[in-house]
């Protein structure tokens, strides 16, 4: 996946990216609201984002449609979001940064314009298939493995499961994470769910033992 991307600014690319998203999120049309909330702007600006990027041919926009990424908008989202996840192991592994501190990093990052530069990090890196939360890295094609997961809160009392990554990448979310000794890897078993108030006991590792909310339960993905 060469794509020169030089001819997109930040802003143009961070659309495209949150666009990429909001696509993959259900089949519902991506309507000018959403990418609004998104990326807590006013509609009037999103308008005007959206306009140029029709003019630049990277989408395609009709009210009753929604917007959606043309093929090359797509590569380039793509790209960006493959930089930044690229980047993310890099902070993590090699410089050593916490968990919780690599995304907003490689936010800056992910715009730096040299389109070798995430193939030779790739490299270097050993060709990661996954991203310090989980999340699939996609390849210089385009292709991306193949994640089977599901939330925590999906697990049935007395069977064990594997931390493959987190729905919120929130700073507080990930260094509960952190406190309570949960990263990718980490084997959970759900001892026991609280029909009160769907919370539940756990056993993280072999030690530990704790009571952990509903929301936490939703918001960490976890592989049978």
């Amino acid at each position: 996946m060469v794509v020169k991307s030089n001819a997109q600014t930040l802003s143009e690319e961070n659309y495209l990216k949150v666009i990429y998203r909001l696509g993959q999120v259900g089949p519902e049309k991506i309507s000018l609201t959403s990418i609004a909330e998104a990326l807590n702007n006013n509609p009037a600006s999103v308008v005007d984002m959206l306009k140029r990027l029709v003019d630049k041919k990277l989408v395609q926009y009709e009210k009753t449609k929604g917007v959606k990424l043309t093929e090359k908008g797509r590569k380039i989202a793509l790209l960006v979001i493959r930089k930044h996840r690229l980047w993310e192991v890099f902070l993590l592994e090699k410089l050593g940064y916490a968990w919780d501190e690599v995304h907003d990093i490689a936010e800056q990052l992910e715009h730096i314009q040299d389109h070798q530069l995430a193939d030779k990090l790739d490299k270097f890196l050993g060709f990661p298939l996954y991203d310090p939360h989980g999340d699939p890295i996609p390849k210089a094609n385009g292709e991306m493995a193949i994640t089977y997961k599901t939330m925590l809160a999906n697990i049935a009392d007395n069977k064990t499961c594997k931390v493959v990554g987190v729905k919120d990448t929130s700073t507080t979310f990930l260094q509960y994470l952190k406190k309570l000794e949960i990263g990718i890897g980490t084997k959970i078993m759900v001892v026991e769910k609280i029909p009160f108030d769907d919370s539940m006991v756990i056993m993280i590792g072999k030690n530990m033992r704790t009571t952990v909310s509903k929301v936490f339960a939703e918001n960490l993905l976890v592989h049978e």
